[in-house]
């Protein structure tokens, strides 16, 4: 079963999936709730699943299945890379996750490693994961404050990281400036350093 808003999107996976040898879709939607109408009747093996939908989101469904058919399999699909959808993601029962420009060989590879009991997930993904079980235990930054260095690091601008975060500038000049007083630094570049020195990113 495919869930994605993005109806040219939701097409082009369609026929990714069709196309292979294995996989078929069973049922494609353009949101959570018609899909879960009829996701009793269907029962998907496998779920590819956007996060950002229209009405519920796909955290939200992803819960919602896993109460109904605990054994079905959904691989979250999204342009989102930060930390926290990530991880939201995951503790809501997703089996993998990957981003939207995926190619169509990866995808069936996905699809081949969640059926093995794998977790698909882009490169990038993977990296946030392993990087987040690196950082120090006892860092003085909060998670999203962690999450506002570790964009600031990756040479990201005030404005990318608010839309990634999916705050506003102001809330993300409010986290810099306790990030600022907590390590006891005056610009960017220090704290930065800071932070990477004492492993906090």
């Amino acid at each position: 079963m495919i869930i994605e808003d993005n109806e040219p999107l939701n097409d082009i996976f369609c026929e990714i999936i069709n196309n292979s040898d294995t996989y078929k879709i069973i049922g494609s939607y353009l949101n959570a709730e018609n899909a879960l109408n009829y996701f009793k009747d269907e029962l998907p093996d496998i779920v590819l699943m956007d996060i950002e939908l229209p009405g519920m989101n796909g955290i939200q469904c992803t819960k919602e299945i896993k109460k109904i058919n605990p054994k079905t399999l959904v691989i979250m699909i999204t342009v989102f890379e930060n930390s926290k959808t990530v991880f939201d993601a995951l503790c809501s029962g997703a089996s993998g996750y990957l981003t939207k420009n995926t190619t169509s060989n990866k995808l069936i590879l996905a699809l081949n490693e969640v059926i093995l009991g794998g977790a698909p997930m882009s490169i990038n993904i993977a990296k946030m994961v392993v990087e987040s079980f690196k950082k120090a235990p006892d860092s003085v930054l909060t998670e999203r404050e962690t999450e506002v260095i570790t964009m600031l690091s990756q040479g990201n601008s005030y404005k990318t990281i608010a839309l990634n975060l999916e705050i506003s500038i102001n809330t993300i000049k409010y986290h810099i400036k306790n990030i600022y007083d907590k390590l006891q630094v005056h610009s960017k570049e220090e704290a930065i350093r800071e932070a990477s020195i004492r492993k906090f990113i």
